[in-house]
């Protein structure tokens, strides 16, 4: 079953569909832009390695980055990666822009295996035995220069997923699940 707007439809045959455009302000009408690039630095805390790229040209996300950043990203204890959720890297990319920084972002924990997330909750009331991380959609971070309580303000802003506030351990945690807070 199909919904559909009355006043839309009468709009459109009242008015017709050059007319009605006219009156909509062009930002109702805009798709996603295809225009232009973006790019990440990342370092890893634990490994030590340092990624960085354009990920996303013209509309196209770039695979060879793409690796580049889910190998920087990899389960360190198991020395596991998996591709990322791209969501994941726009999240970043947005709460960089948000933050007004091209700073090298650290990475804390990208990626992590079941394994290494099912040690981790054994031992932490603070990691979820059902976590994004697992599925690649989850990232902790901290961006040096940049005050932790902002980077949380920022990501919750965006409203594009969660967003995990540890002032104690030095990170926030973005994911590209629902939009929820802790």
């Amino acid at each position: 079953m199909s919904l559909s707007c009355p006043t839309r439809r009468q709009l459109l045959k009242g008015l017709g569909g050059a007319a009605f455009m006219s009156l909509v302000p062009a930002e109702a009408f805009a798709s996603r832009s295809t225009q232009g690039s973006r790019s990440l630095s990342f370092y890893n805390i634990h490994t030590g390695e340092h990624e960085q790229g354009v990920y996303w040209e013209k509309g196209v996300y770039l695979g060879e980055t793409l690796d580049s950043f889910n190998s920087v990203m990899r389960d360190h204890r198991q020395n596991i990666a998996a591709p990322m959720d791209k969501r994941v890297f726009d999240i970043i990319y947005q709460l960089q822009q948000k933050l007004g920084t091209s700073d090298e972002v650290h990475i804390i924990s990208g990626y992590r295996s079941p394994k290494s997330n099912a040690l981790l909750a054994a031992s932490s009331n603070g990691v979820a035995k059902k976590s994004f991380h697992m599925k690649g959609m989850a990232v902790d971070l901290c961006i040096p220069g940049i005050a932790l309580k902002d980077v949380r303000k920022a990501a919750l802003e965006l409203k594009l997923g969660g967003v995990g506030y540890y002032p104690k351990s030095g990170f926030v945690h973005v994911d590209c699940g629902p939009v929820r807070r802790w």
